[in-house]
């Protein structure tokens, strides 16, 4: 059975086939179905809008190039996802060696003077989340990133990752577990950071 975020295999094999033989078609249904779940991982994991678009599209580039030669062994979600989150590391690997530091308070100061003050609260408490999740180490940042905001199954990121669903799940838990940690000692209760359980 598969999970509800995770799409037919069947319907994908068709699909992918007839995006590789040249079907626009098609290949609008695989960007609709993958395209918001690459950008919301990318978004999540590098705080960019701009590049998580930029890195997106190359994505999507790579996959229009290399589409016809994919031969569907119910790994295609895995494969694409890893080659979004190779060009970010890429990416962020390349702009370290050009770092310049930004300054993002006051914009955030403004911008909570402008909302009312339930928006505020809800934008303190994402922003503690933010906080929390940038204090993670990479590893479990990036399975609760692939997990929830790129909605990829257990199954695939066990492609993904290339190791057990069972040793992934705990993996998860574990990651989850120290971000609902983090999260309490920021002030922050579970059910405020939209359920965050481990």
């Amino acid at each position: 059975m598969n999970e509800p975020n995770e799409p037919d295999p069947t319907e994908l094999q068709a699909l992918l086939r007839r995006a590789a033989d040249g079907d626009s078609l098609a290949w609008s249904a695989i960007v609709a179905e993958f395209a918001p779940r690459i950008f919301g991982l990318l978004r999540a994991q590098c705080r960019d809008g701009d590049l998580a678009e930029e890195i997106t599209q190359s994505t999507f580039c790579t996959l229009a190039a290399k589409i016809s030669a994919y031969v569907e062994t119910g790994r295609f979600e895995s494969w694409v996802f890893r080659i979004a989150m190779n060009r970010l590391r890429d990416e962020m690997r390349r702009r370290s060696r050009q770092a310049r530091p930004m300054e993002t308070e006051p914009m955030q100061a403004r911008s909570v003077r402008s909302k009312g003050i339930a928006d505020a609260e809800t934008d303190e408490i994402h922003a503690r989340l933010a906080r929390a999740m940038a204090r993670l180490p990479e590893a479990d940042r990036e399975i609760i990133d692939l997990r929830h905001t790129g909605a990829m199954s257990f199954k695939a990121l066990s492609d993904y990752y290339e190791e057990p669903v069972g040793t992934l799940l705990a993996r998860h838990h574990r990651a989850l577990r120290k971000l609902r940690v983090m999260l309490e000692d920021m002030g922050v209760k579970a059910d405020d950071a939209g359920g965050v359980e481990g």
